[in-house]
């Protein structure tokens, strides 16, 4: 789907992206490369946020960090790579105004944007328009993709709310950190459900002293937090998903009844132990490779994470996936909602893409609308909207925004290697399988060997 537009494509109609962030920009760009027609429709500068300062289209409003450009051991600089080879509008600018910062990818944000914008208003097959769309996009728009990002502006939330029948989509949505089940120490962790109820083995469980859950519950409330932002400041808490640290606020006990009350639980590892407090890990996606901090929703600034969680006993090792947060969000349940292509499954016109759908992070939201985009022209061009391979970066995230991971639990996450099936290599004995950079590296290697063959295949059906 890369190269000039066919031939045959002059009165197709027009793909609508609602959104000119990283996941819009990139769906249209993709979207023209394959010769489809595009209304961009961007509602800045008619309609302000608090969080965008200019008009351009791709603007990053936080970090000028695209994370690691590491492709051969981090999930993060694969998806860069895998980009590049899918011409990547996104990852392109990127590279062209780079500055230094070691093995990260960091741009200069102006000059980022400007080239985001300046690409796709000299782009043909583009349009942009500028004003807010907060009504559910008319009929005669046959395709729609939705990237209006984690700012979604009132009136279409409402629109979102209405369509997936969510009660609310913004507030402060506290994220609980996500661990590598491989980094847990199983000397000390075991696996038990409270009072053996569904399979007896549905948690891992970490145990503490009253002297460890004294000092822990001492060292959460000493940590230091993130503070909001001024235009964060008055959207409340969601009452069923307190950060841990405000739970630990209102009493010392209050966790030790809550979510990590020790009831109906026994340590095999030392079954006299009295238990004064318990952490629980879920399963977090369907390969068992990732497991939430149940009730660990938090506001710990990310450092402070990583030291305070690290005391719990059985994760002094621990690697997370995933740290937590609290932040102001829009999201849709994304496995419950979308097909394995983006479509919303009750009105297949309307596609999501990018931090709407629960991916977390610059690379991922624009590798999301980079698919969003490849499958709404394919559907435009009369073929079948192919997914990418589950082993490849961008395919496991794709795999666990629409279908990985568990509907009940969803938040949003960034690429990690834990999204991606098992090696062959981790049906062999522990101490044969291949570990750490090793075995990031075969990854890595199997994603882009996929990835070619399946770019192959796509430029096959074209011709």
């Amino acid at each position: 789907m890369n190269g000039s537009a066919p031939k045959d494509t002059a009165d197709l109609a027009p793909v609508h992206v609602i959104g000119g962030g990283l996941a819009g920009s990139e769906a249209a760009w993709q979207l023209a490369r394959a010769g489809v027609p595009v209304v961009l429709h961007e509602m800045r500068p008619q309609r302000a946020t608090d969080a965008h300062k200019t008009r351009d289209l791709a603007e990053l409003v936080c970090s000028n960090s695209f994370r690691s450009d590491d492709f051969e051991t981090n999930a993060v600089g694969l998806l860069h790579e895998e980009m590049r080879r899918l011409d990547s509008l996104v990852i392109g600018c990127a590279d062209g105004h780079r500055v230094p910062a070691g093995a990260a990818l960091a741009v200069d944000r102006e000059g980022f944007a400007r080239a985001v914008t300046a690409a796709l208003e000299a782009e043909p097959l583009v349009t942009v328009e500028r004003g807010e769309i907060d009504a559910l996009p008319p009929a005669e728009w046959s395709s729609v993709i939705v990237a209006t990002g984690p700012l979604t502006s009132p009136g279409l939330s409402k629109v979102i709310c209405e369509l997936t029948g969510q009660d609310q989509l913004a507030f402060f949505d506290a994220i609980a950190p996500i661990v590598h089940k491989d980094s847990i120490n199983f000397d000390v962790a075991w696996f038990q459900s409270r009072y053996d109820k569904g399979d007896g083995k549905d948690y891992i469980n970490l145990p503490m002293t009253r002297a460890q859950y004294d000092d822990f519950i001492a060292a959460l409330l000493a940590a230091e937090k993130h503070q909001f932002k001024d235009w964060e400041k008055d959207t409340p808490y969601f009452e069923g998903c307190l950060p841990i640290e405000v739970m630990a606020e209102r009493g010392p006990k209050t966790l030790s009844f809550g979510p990590m009350k020790p009831v109906g639980l026994t340590n095999p590892h030392d079954p006299g132990m009295r238990m004064a407090a318990v952490v629980q890990l879920r399963q977090d996606n369907a390969l068992g490779t990732l497991y939430n901090m149940v009730g660990f929703q938090t506001k710990l600034t990310y450092g402070e994470q990583v030291r305070v969680f690290r005391t719990i006993p059985g994760m002094e090792n621990a690697e997370f996936a995933r740290l937590g947060g609290i932040h102001r969000n829009t999201f849709i349940n994304s496995p419950r909602l979308l097909d394995p292509v983006l479509r919303l499954r009750d009105q297949p016109r309307l596609r999501f893409a990018g931090q709407i759908t629960g991916c977390e992070g610059y690379v991922e939201s624009a590798g999301i609308g980079l698919l969003a985009g490849r499958f709404a022209a394919a559907e435009r061009l009369h073929r079948a909207p192919a997914p990418p391979p589950a082993t490849t970066s961008i395919g496991a995230l794709l795999n666990h925004i629409t279908g990985g991971a568990q509907p009940e639990t969803f938040q949003p996450m960034n690429a990690n290697f834990g999204l991606f099936p098992p090696l062959p290599t981790d049906d062999l004995p522990k101490k044969e399988r291949p570990r750490g950079r090793d075995r990031k590296v075969l990854l890595s290697r199997r994603a882009l060997a996929d990835l070619d063959g399946w770019i192959g295949a796509q430029r096959q059906a074209a011709e």
